[in-house]
């Protein structure tokens, strides 16, 4: 900070016009803590109905289909070859149709169509079936 010396007395009788901001900020955030602590919190709760215990172990292990796609493109069924479309969609219809649909496993070779597999796969969905997955997966990654 520099001092004026010189003969301008204007300069001296002048005040610091600017508003000390401090109480002011203070005096705010006082009030603030005080609204956050007096709004009550709102809590939802939602009832639920949660089932007491462990569930029974199922007896019964689930039936596996196994849907393989060859490098040439031909569909086997749990090892039995598949001849036309209308034999696969059967197939799917009579799985899709069971009370208890079984597991289908579709088993992609490497060098198997996209397209044949895309297309099984669309008939399986169409169809009803509702337990598929893709397996043999690690076939398909790096470094093997």
């Amino acid at each position: 900070m520099a001092m004026s010396v010189g003969s301008d007395s204007t300069h001296e009788d002048e005040g610091i016009v600017d508003i000390n901001t401090t109480p002011l900020i203070d005096v705010m955030l006082v009030l603030l803590i005080m609204l956050i602590i007096t709004i009550p919190l709102q809590t939802h709760s939602v009832a639920l109905d949660l089932p007491q215990g462990n569930p029974p172990p199922t007896t019964e292990q689930p039936q596996v289909v196994t849907v393989a796609i060859d490098f040439d493109n031909s569909i086997t069924w749990n090892g039995q070859p598949i001849t036309s479309e209308q034999d696969l969609q059967a197939h799917f219809m009579n799985a899709a149709a069971q009370p208890d649909q079984p597991e289908m496993h579709i088993h992609p070779n490497r060098l198997a169509d996209y397209k044949t597999v895309a297309h099984v796969l669309a008939d399986a969905q169409r169809l009803g079936v509702t337990k598929l997955g893709i397996v043999g997966q690690d076939q398909f990654m790096e470094g093997q």
